[in-house]
């Protein structure tokens, strides 16, 4: 048995999932699998072979709207049988007596998580393009569903979706940035008057790439993970995330120098776009305004990330050294100056 990690009290929370899943084998084990600023992941495996995943917020003091466990639990919940692979919801918990803060439980899905260079080289290549067109369609799927219809129709707002997103990130930089960004505002001032018309709203996952999706064994998209951003709106952010994680661009730096579908196989993002093209009826002619806007709004992250880091805000986590992190901004608010002009 591994100690009992910060954030669980085990006794609690096995009582809680007993009630819940039949035929459960304690003691359980709880073993964290990933953790940090953002929402901390456990492994729950019984004395049977049990296997399940546990999510609550980070320890210590935060913010309860950061952190939502119900709205995650909700959309995997809501999603559940619609064609969209999730997890299976087994509860939410949302008495702190139990454990100290809002969690819930989910059925453990068999896959890997493909997530940097050495990973996609790791991965069958004679399934890497059949596993990258898993996660094209699995975005259509997603993006084809009437958010009512499933009983998200209240999820957020539906209009003006990337308008709201410039003026957040651009707050963000506004009230946390200890330098000036003149290409950052210069950019936010140019995507923000060139916004394409909405074509109709639905779900948009906020955060999609292959490294956040669960990939079977079978060259198929077994689960779709990480719904902290999910809300509602223009779903061709999604899909120019996704180009831009991509990783074509032979001189990336930063973490997009390192995404999987690097690796040979895979295919390009060109692929990736004539695959959403056939299965979708979305006009994407204004595409390349959605991969430079996201390539504008990971810098605004990014440089979130370097001052909370630089003011030792991020504990003892393994951070990246200021001057990289500079650079890899830089790189990205030149990617959305390259992609605008495409626009």
């Amino acid at each position: 048995m591994s100690p009992e990690p910060t954030g669980i009290d085990a006794a609690n929370v096995t009582a809680w999932m007993a009630d819940r899943i039949p035929d459960l084998a304690g003691p359980l084990d709880f073993e964290l699998i990933t953790g940090g600023a953002s929402n901390l992941t456990f492994r729950v495996t019984d004395t049977a072979g049990g296997t399940w995943v546990l999510r609550r917020p980070p320890t210590g003091h935060v913010l309860a709207s950061a952190h939502d466990m119900s709205r995650e639990y909700r959309i995997i919940a809501a999603l559940e049988g619609t064609g969209v692979p999730v997890p299976p919801a087994i509860g939410l918990c949302q008495d702190a007596d139990v454990n100290g803060a809002d969690f819930y439980v989910m059925g453990f899905v068999d896959g890997r998580i493909v997530f940097d260079h050495q990973d996609g080289h790791a991965y069958p290549e004679e399934l890497r393009a059949k596993l990258a067109e898993s996660l094209v369609d699995t975005l259509v799927d997603l993006h084809a569903l009437d958010p009512a219809s499933v009983g998200l129709g209240d999820l957020g707002k539906t209009e003006d979706y990337c308008a709201r997103q410039l003026r957040r990130w651009k707050r963000q930089i506004d009230e946390g940035s200890d330098r000036d960004l003149p290409l950052f505002h210069d950019l936010h001032a140019r995507l923000s008057g060139s916004i394409p018309d909405q074509q109709g709203a639905g779900i948009v996952h906020g955060d999609y790439r292959l490294d956040n999706c669960m990939a079977g064994h079978d060259g198929t998209i077994t689960a779709v993970l990480d719904w902290e951003l999910c809300t509602l709106g223009d779903v061709l952010a999604d899909l120019g995330g996704m180009v831009m994680w991509w990783g074509d661009d032979p001189d990336a730096r930063g973490r997009l120098g390192d995404v999987p579908t690097r690796a040979p196989g895979f295919g390009s993002a060109e692929d990736m776009i004539a695959r959403y093209t056939e299965r979708s009826d979305r006009d994407l002619s204004n595409l390349p305004w959605y991969v430079a806007f996201q390539h504008w709004r990971l810098a605004a992250i990014s440089e979130g990330v370097r001052v909370r880091y630089a003011a030792g805000a991020m504990g003892d986590q393994e951070g990246t050294a200021d001057g990289d992190a500079q650079d890899g901004i830089d790189y990205l608010l030149s990617g959305a100056e390259a992609w605008l002009a495409r626009a």
